[in-house]
């Protein structure tokens, strides 16, 4: 299976058709037919690293202020315990833990209702432990890599650029948010995957771009499930509300 990553942005997508949503909708007809998904989504920060094994995932409606017919929305997609124990297993130099309690986020869900609005495939996700490195979390995609043998499409639910303290309202993308969104393109295009590990380097773009990392995140766990030879395919590549970047790709051989 190839990888995705998708800039997920607001939970409101996922009522709308715009170009971000038509892009995922795209990114679903070109690839092949998945067994079961996998999301890394930034939305489910956890001390420790935590597979979902429920058979049937809630739909969580982890947001405020939106309209009535958002809260109204259920995925009701199965779970994969069974890809769920594969997942563990591959994961137990870490170790990661099996958990019953959490569901689909809508860094799942919002993205997956455009993508596969059907429901029929079997959804799981995986936490980002939030005591760790980016290093680790690239590490984990590493540990990830033979699931795609299996039929897992592994899903990245982030965004590169997130700053909500920044927005603008207007619209017009921030110098250092286009800056760190084409630099990060460019890290990935010719697989510096140190450089992107080690993002705070790039200085003030970084600090402005990613304040907190749990929407980076993703994106590092989705690289390190890839291999060098492989072809990336970009979509959405677009900066919205001045601070977020809906750069969105995919990843395959």
């Amino acid at each position: 299976m190839p990888l995705v990553f998708i800039g997920h942005g607001s939970p409101a997508n996922a009522v709308e058709n715009n170009e971000f949503t038509r892009d995922w909708e795209l990114i679903a007809q070109q690839i092949p037919q998945p067994k079961a998904i996998l999301v890394v989504s930034a939305h489910w920060t956890t001390r420790g690293l935590f597979v979902l094994k429920t058979p049937q995932p809630k739909t969580i409606h982890d947001f405020y202020g939106f309209p009535q017919k958002l809260y109204n929305m259920q995925y009701p997609a199965p779970g994969a315990p069974e890809f769920a124990d594969l997942t563990l297993e591959l994961l137990k130099h870490h170790p990661a833990d099996a958990d019953n309690t959490w569901g689909l986020d809508h860094g799942s869900w919002s993205v997956l209702v455009k993508m596969y609005p059907q429901a029929k495939i079997p959804v799981y996700q995986l936490s980002i432990d939030y005591t760790k490195s980016p290093e680790y979390q690239y590490k984990v995609g590493q540990d990830l890599l033979n699931l795609r043998k299996k039929g897992v499409l592994i899903m990245g639910s982030g965004n590169i650029v997130h700053n909500l303290g920044l927005l603008n309202w207007g619209g017009t993308a921030y110098d250092w948010a286009l800056e760190f969104d084409h630099w990060t393109k460019n890290a990935i295009e010719t697989r510096d995957h140190d450089a992107l590990i080690n993002y705070q380097n790039t200085g003030k773009m970084a600090l402005l771009s990613v304040p907190t990392r749990e929407h980076y995140d993703p994106m590092l766990t989705i690289l390190g499930a890839s291999k060098p030879d492989e072809t990336i395919r970009w979509y959405a590549e677009k900066c919205t509300l001045g601070s977020v970047s809906m750069r969105s790709f995919t990843i395959a051989g």
